[in-house]
């Protein structure tokens, strides 16, 4: 186990173990949303970090300074909007997070030359695990319909249609 991974292993430990930093008397108001705000009255126990106080996040909380703003797989993110931007990563370091905003055309472009760099690609859409599903059900439901020769004429069609039946039931 390298160091990074170790370091990775404390960070998912250290984040389970991390409280939700809730705002104090959030959940007594309405009026008083649940994100965090520094307590500053004179008698808070939150602000005195009395045991009876809510949890205030401080610095022991944070992660190893190695690790820190990467991904859990361990990759840099990266977001890339134009098939140059890869030019300028490395795929040993960097995961790309392909721009929101982009058509279709260009993220298949993008994705193509990202797999042949052999790039992480966080939000292709799908997994792996779905996209092999998919490709499999499709194979069978093509190998499927080559198989079955009984499709309806259009007079099976018609007579299965009566329109008496309609009739009969306004």
């Amino acid at each position: 186990m390298t160091e990074k991974e170790r370091l990775l292993e404390i960070r998912k430990n250290m984040k389970k173990k991390k409280p939700s930093f809730r705002r104090v008397e959030s959940w007594r108001y309405v009026r008083v949303k649940d994100s965090w705000r520094k307590a500053r009255g004179i008698d808070s126990q939150t602000r005195k970090k009395t045991k009876s106080g809510v949890k205030s996040p401080s610095i022991g909380y944070r992660t190893p300074k190695k690790i820190r703003g990467l991904h859990p797989s361990g990759y840099q993110e990266t977001r890339v909007e134009m098939l140059s931007d890869l030019e300028k990563l490395n795929p040993k370091k960097h995961a790309l997070k392909i721009a929101r905003r982009l058509g279709a055309k260009k993220r298949i472009e993008i994705i193509d030359q990202a797999q042949k760099r052999n790039f992480k690609i966080l939000n292709i859409g799908v997994t792996q695990r779905e996209m092999e599903e998919y490709e499999a059900l499709l194979e069978s439901s093509l190998e499927g319909i080559e198989d079955d020769e009984d499709y309806l004429d259009e007079e099976d069609l018609e007579d299965s249609f009566d329109e008496e039946e309609i009739e009969d039931e306004d």
